[in-house]
């Protein structure tokens, strides 16, 4: 072979390794820019989807005192959460033998319905104590809060209950609604664990 013929291979072949140099970094930048490009482009629908301080706050977990509340008595003030009223009724020994006995008016006395209340809630006082009962304040019929009375006429033992005033629905100290009521379904029971015997963590 000539020096000419082995020069042009060899131009040749230097002029292949830049041009394939070339096309590996042009490929290399491309997708640098379209990683950073998608990334630039996904970044707000994960900013969308993540949650607010404000919105973290209001999810969290409330901590309630009950060191002070008597027997026959609702926490006072009502605490919140997740923006919604919370009920913390102290109930005496009488009002917890009533939650066993005067059954008959109710339309879910055995707490059936397994959306409404934790595991450890299904039982006649439907919660973890059966002299402490935790129920959001939201009747089950258009969300109308109900208010706690002391003694009513919906129930012969006179033990008292939930009386919603927008529609009229009933709820005993258990928070299970009355027959014939509109509300659908009893109190929900939020989730909750006793931290002490007097601090109580919902949520």
């Amino acid at each position: 072979m000539s020096d000419g013929a082995v020069n042009e291979a060899s131009d040749e072949a230097e002029d292949n390794g830049t041009t394939n140099s070339r096309r590996y970094f042009l490929i290399q930048a491309t997708s640098a820019v379209a990683a950073v490009g998608a990334v630039g482009a996904a970044w707000p629908f994960v900013k969308y989807w993540t949650p607010s301080a404000k919105a973290k706050a209001a999810g969290a977990p409330v901590r309630v005192d009950i060191s002070k509340l008597a027997p026959g008595e609702m926490l006072s003030p009502i605490v919140a959460w997740r923006g919604k009223p919370i009920f913390v009724v102290y109930r005496d020994q009488a009002s917890i033998d009533a939650l066993t006995t005067d059954v008959s008016g109710l339309a879910d006395p055995d707490s059936a319905n397994p959306e409404m209340q934790p595991e450890f809630a299904v039982n006649p006082w439907r919660s973890e104590r059966p002299e402490i009962g935790i129920y959001l304040g939201i009747c089950t019929h258009l969300g109308c809060s109900p208010k706690h009375v002391v003694t009513d006429n919906f129930e012969e033992s006179g033990q008292g209950g939930f009386f919603c005033p927008c529609h009229g629905s009933k709820f005993d100290l258990a928070g299970r609604v009355v027959s014939g009521v509109p509300a659908p379904d009893n109190l929900e029971v939020p989730p909750y664990r006793f931290e002490s015997d007097t601090v109580i963590v919902i949520g």
